[in-house]
């Protein structure tokens, strides 16, 4: 439980190690995510446009409601009725532009955000099985799942706000420069000091939302770890609750704290720069009062001026913060990206051929292997498996037999020499097609949280109900099945612990079987079965071995008496292959492991009171 994170516990040094990436290309990256909806950006856009060029209006017209239509001795209520009804239509069009406005604005960010899972999911379900070891669970959800949903906000308001309110504040100033150039001028001549500020607050807030983050991830891995059912077990067996409580506290305080100091970074700013807004108008009626004292301006010129002040600092004020927010965001979007810059270290090959009607011709041909640099998994191993031959790997704990198992499929590549099936490089085949090829049971079979029968057709998603039930009683799993209260449709629960272990397996193997695959790999497939289910499967194996291939891995040497092939590991070395009379004849490493096998379970069937 405390393994397993090296390669993001190895990022995180990293990121902390460099210098801070610079923001242009992190931004544009994210811009950039609404390349393929330009359609909606734009028309988004044009409402953009269409509300900021609306919301001028009333200020003009209240300045010729003023000047015009009120003016002392010379009112005209014609005028006034017209000018009012044209400022009712502007407030009327610009409440309907800005209702759709945001349904464009969170259309495109949810499609936006769609696009960002789609890509992550699709990325990380590629990477090699030595990644997904390499890396805590938890940490990976995290990433997918809190740093997403962390950056949709940014990605639904960013477009808008940072367009809308450049529009509005840009043509808010070039009005009032047009109404009275002093008085604008006058108005904004302050604003400056507020930017530095701002920025440095986006990036302190960067700063504390990144490692905000990494702690999320560390807690939401120790969730993952604790939470589930075998991290249950093992927590609840060895009387650690109080411990893990006590971990899990520490990391949320430390969220919580983290996050205080992130909600109170910059209130300062935004008090100065809220007190600075409402004190300004005061100021600008002063200066303007005096111009039109001095017959300088007219009344409606400084009101209409007065009056725009709102519409220019409530603009500057979201760009403000809206720099302050995408400055943070950064720190989201760079881990995002970082797994999505990923390299997959097993991929097709430029032109690989699609596998079809595979015979199941296995060839391993000089092969090596190394988990860790330096410390050699597999040494030159060689063996050859024809079509429909059943082959076996046997050896001592570590000998380096599932290793063998999980190169076929391409869970990992060789570092040497190369695996064939019917003649081609498996790293010239495509992954699909290899995949469709063979058909694995590991030695700790994964059943998902559904039904018995969803389980199966895992393997064949349009199997009918018939195939189902033939594939299970292959397996013998179907009486068993058969009898629970509710058949095919029992919920296995949390991979599959409401199943004991033989029948987790034998479901395993169904599901393999339904799969109808040319290529069989059973990694230790019965080794949690009792001698009675070992033979029925046994049976149903030699059964299935015509037309197929099949590569067992098994402690138990009385189940592969009957191999066409045994290959003997030792330390990742091919010390002998042959079939079993002969290797028994040969009086080597596998005479000496039957012998000492059956030796073994002589002693426990005495033991047992079975045998004299």
């Amino acid at each position: 439980m405390r393994g397993g994170g090296g390669h993001d516990g190895n990022w995180i040094e990293r990121r902390r190690a460099r210098p801070q990436s610079p923001v242009w290309p992190t931004l544009r990256r994210a811009l950039l995510l609404h390349r393929p909806h330009l359609g909606m950006v734009s028309l988004l856009l044009l409402t953009i446009t269409v509300s900021a060029v609306a919301g001028l209006g009333p200020p003009l017209l209240i300045q010729r409601i003023i000047d015009d239509a009120l003016r002392p001795g010379d009112s005209d209520s014609g005028l006034l009725n017209l000018l009012i009804a044209l400022m009712l239509g502007l407030v009327l069009l610009s409440a309907v532009t800005d209702v759709v406005q945001a349904y464009l604005s969170n259309t495109i960010g949810q499609a936006v955000m769609f696009d960002l899972r789609r890509a992550l999911y699709r990325h990380l379900s590629g990477m090699s099985l030595r990644w997904f070891t390499a890396n805590r669970t938890g940490e990976v959800l995290s990433r997918v799942s809190n740093d997403v949903g962390a950056v949709q906000g940014v990605v639904s308001d960013t477009l808008g706000g940072l367009v809308g309110n450049l529009i509005t504040a840009t043509s808010t100033f070039v009005l009032m420069l047009y109404l009275d150039w002093r008085l604008a001028l006058f108005s904004v001549a302050f604003l400056p000091v507020f930017m530095f500020p701002a920025r440095r607050v986006g990036q302190i807030q960067r700063d504390l939302i990144g490692e905000s983050q990494e702690e999320l991830a560390h807690m939401n891995a120790q969730m993952q770890e604790t939470l589930s059912v075998s991290g249950a077990l093992l927590v609840k067996t060895f009387g650690r609750q109080a411990d893990e409580i006590e971990r899990f506290e520490e990391k949320a305080m430390r969220i919580r704290s983290l996050n205080i100091r992130r909600a109170m970074v910059g209130r300062g700013f935004n008090v100065m720069f809220g007190l600075f807004g409402a004190i300004t108008p005061a100021v600008v009626y002063w200066y303007g009062g005096h111009r039109v004292i001095g017959d300088q301006a007219t009344l409606g010129t400084v009101v209409a001026s007065a009056g725009l002040l709102g519409r220019l600092f409530s603009p500057i004020s979201q760009l403000l913060n809206l720099n302050i927010t995408i400055l943070s965001s950064l720190a989201l979007f760079e881990r995002l990206f970082d797994y999505l810059d990923l390299k997959h270290d097993i991929a097709d090959r430029p032109g690989a051929v699609t596998l079809k009607g595979a015979r199941g011709d296995v060839r391993f041909e000089g092969v090596s292997f190394s988990y860790i640099a330096g410390s050699p998994t597999l040494q030159r191993v060689s063996f050859a498996v024809p079509p429909g031959n059943f082959a076996a790997l046997v050896g001592h704990s570590g000998a380096g037999k599932t290793t063998v198992a999980y190169l076929v499929p391409r869970l990992y590549d060789v570092d040497e020499g190369r695996i064939t099936i019917d003649g081609y490089d498996i790293r010239d085949i495509t992954l699909e097609s290899l995949g469709a090829t063979i058909g694995m049971v590991n030695q700790e079979p994964y059943l998902f949280h559904s039904t018995i029968k969803e389980n199966l057709r895992y393997g064949r998603p349009n199997a009918t109900d018939a195939e189902i039930e033939a594939a299970a009683r292959a397996a013998n799993i179907h009486d068993f099945v058969a009898g629970l209260p509710h058949g095919y449709n029992t919920i296995v629960g949390e991979r599959g612990y409401r199943l004991s272990g033989g029948e987790k397996q034998r479901v395993a193997i169904a599901r393999a079987l339904l799969k109808d695959p040319a290529i069989l790999i059973l990694d230790e497939a019965t080794s949690s079965v009792d001698s009675e289910t070992e033979r029925a499967i046994q049976d149903a194996l030699e059964r299935l071995t015509k037309g197929r291939t099949v590569i067992a891995i098994a402690h138990r040497l009385s189940t592969i008496l009957a191999a066409d092939l045994i290959v003997v590991l030792d330390h990742g070395v091919v010390v002998e292959q042959g079939r079993h009379a002969e290797l028994l004849a040969a009086d080597g490493v596998y005479a000496r492991l039957y012998r000492q096998q059956f030796a073994q379970e002589a002693e426990g069937v005495v033991a047992g009171g079975r045998a004299p």
